[in-house]
Order: C-alpha cells, then structure tokens, then sequence
C-alpha cells in the first residue's frame, strides 16, 4: 500500500512535466514565421509570463487552502481582485484615461504591489500580530472589504466618463495574450524569494493540514506560520495580478485537481503538480487559441467558466456530506 500511495504521485509528476514540455515546445514553434532570432526572444518572453502566472496562481491557491483548512476557498475571496479594479478605476476617476498610457509601467507595476501587499499586511497584522483572532474572521473581513471595493467602484463607474470607461473595462478582466514582459526580472527575482521560503516550509505545511490543534500541539508556532504563509500568498497574488489582471477561480480549478491526481495531502507532492497543471492549462490553452481558434475567444473566459463550475461542485459536494 505505501508502494502504491508513492508511486501515484511521482507519476503524476513525471507524467504532467512531459505534458507541460510538450505544450511549451508546441507554443514555441507552431505557426512560427520568419526569422528564429526574432521569434524565440518574442515567444519566449509571452512564455515566461505565462509560465510565471500559473505558478504564482498555483502556489498562491494551495498555501491559502491551507492556511485556512478549506479547499473551497481561494486568495481571491479576500477582496484582491476587487481591489485592483479599485486601483485602476482611481486612476481613471482621479487623474483621466491618459493616466493609464502616461503613468510610469514600471511604477504603475509597482503601485499595485505595494498597494496590494501593503492592504494583505494590514489585515493580517490587525487579525494576528496585534491581537490574535479567528482565522474564519479573517475570511469574513476579507468579503466584507471585497464587497466594499466593489460598491466604491460601482459609484465612481456611475460618474465617469462613458469613453474613459470603455477603455478602462479591458484592465477589468484578465488577458493572458498581454502579458506585461516588462516586469519578468523583477517579478521572477520575487518570486525566487518566496519559493525558497516556501521550500524550506513544506514540512510545517504539512503539519498544517491536521488542523490548528494538533499543529500546535506539534510544535508550530501557529500564529507566525500563518502570518508567514498569508503574507507570501498577498505577494504571489500581486505579482499575478498586476501581471495579467484579476483570476479568481484559476487557482481553486488547479489545486482541486491537483489534490485528485495526487490522491494525498503532501505538499512536497501537491505543489508541484498544481504548478505543473497551471502551465499546462496557460500555455497549452494560450496554443490552441491562437493556433486553432486564431484569437476568437478569451482563454480567461474558458478557464473561469471550468474553473466556476469545480467550485460549484466542490459546494455542493460538501453540502451533500
């Protein structure tokens, strides 16, 4: 039995790599026209930010489900994508459309960061440093706050400009055939930082998964680790979003299969089979859309919609027991 329960997972593993090779060798040369030298560094860089979003997407969803003990929940549900609509509607409503095209990239990309990971440590810090509360809590704000950005957006939305809007409605949703390459040093060089942090964790976190109790009847420092944990979660979600755009239900649709094929709860086995189902699903999908469908429909659309459908039935499987 213990032969069986290790093998699956390593297969799996092995299994996906080849997939996910076979997915970045098809979007690198199929369709290819012209020139190599051009091609290679054009789709290589689209190919890192892909690559680069399914990871941070991935890694994000599996250590927030296990943070707050709940496969059905995702970062998304703590107002952040909410919040990054807020973020460009401001600069709309504020300081008009030319903001967008006239402001900085560089520090565009890094006022969603900070402002991002600055609203994630407030919150934790308010929630867990300064008096130490329900993590449910922490859930409960996080909607509230959501909720709350929304309705502030609703309001200046209302009172914009209807040009400026139909051109700030494409920052609204997630467009994996724009990745911003401008970022890929910095952003890697983050999340190089976070994984070795996550790495040298994997053991905790699976400590983690037997429940608070028993994880600090096991020596963890709860507190911490979860502060640790939500705070890595708010950058892996910051550099995504601002990357790409808001995705809620990416994650949740990754880490769910990735818990199936796994077959167990071990993150040394979890993790790298969420990430690998990531960029098979970015770079494989972003392939036939471009190469089959030519541009016809959105891979966010697609992915959202299979993505919405696993939460749905994951709620209702939970119901049902």
């Amino acid at each position: 039995m213990s032969r069986r329960t290790w093998t699956r997972p390593v297969l799996v593993i092995v299994v996906l790599s080849l997939l996910a090779l076979v997915s970045i060798v098809c979007f690198m040369t199929l369709g290819a026209k012209g020139s190599w030298s051009f091609v290679i560094p054009f789709r290589g860089r689209k190919l890192l930010g892909l690559i680069l979003v399914g990871y941070s997407v991935a890694l994000s969803t599996v250590l927030f489900q296990t943070a707050t003990n709940n496969r059905i929940l995702t970062p998304s549900i703590m107002g952040f994508d909410s919040l990054y609509v807020l973020l460009q509607t401001s600069l709309v409503f504020f300081f008009g459309i030319g903001s967008l095209i006239s402001l900085n990239p560089d520090l565009h990309f890094l006022l969603e960061m900070v402002v991002m990971i600055g609203f994630a440590s407030a919150l934790f810090s308010w929630l867990f440093v300064w008096q130490e509360r329900s993590l449910h809590l922490l859930v409960l704000v996080g909607i509230v706050f959501g909720i709350m950005f929304r309705s502030v957006i609703s309001f200046m939305q209302r009172l914009m400009d209807p040009n400026a809007f139909n051109v700030l409605q494409d920052s609204f949703f997630a467009s994996f055939s724009r990745v911003d390459t401008d970022h890929l040093l910095f952003a890697y060089a983050v999340l190089a930082v976070v994984t070795i942090a996550v790495i040298r964790m994997i053991p905790v976190f699976d400590v983690l998964t037997l429940g608070r109790a028993n994880a600090i009847n096991l020596g963890v420092n709860y507190k911490r680790t979860i502060t640790a944990m939500l705070i890595m979660v708010s950058v892996l979600v910051a550099v995504s979003t601002a990357l790409v755009g808001p995705v809620t239900f990416f994650g949740l649709l990754v880490a769910s299969l990735a818990h199936s094929l796994v077959g167990n709860s071990k993150h040394k086995y979890v993790l790298p089979t969420a990430v690998l189902l990531a960029v098979i699903c970015l770079v494989g999908g972003q392939t036939v859309l471009e190469r089959i469908f030519e541009f016809d429909t959105a891979l966010s659309i697609i992915i959202e919609f299979l993505g919405g459908i696993v939460f749905i039935f994951l709620v209702l499987r939970r119901a049902g027991r």
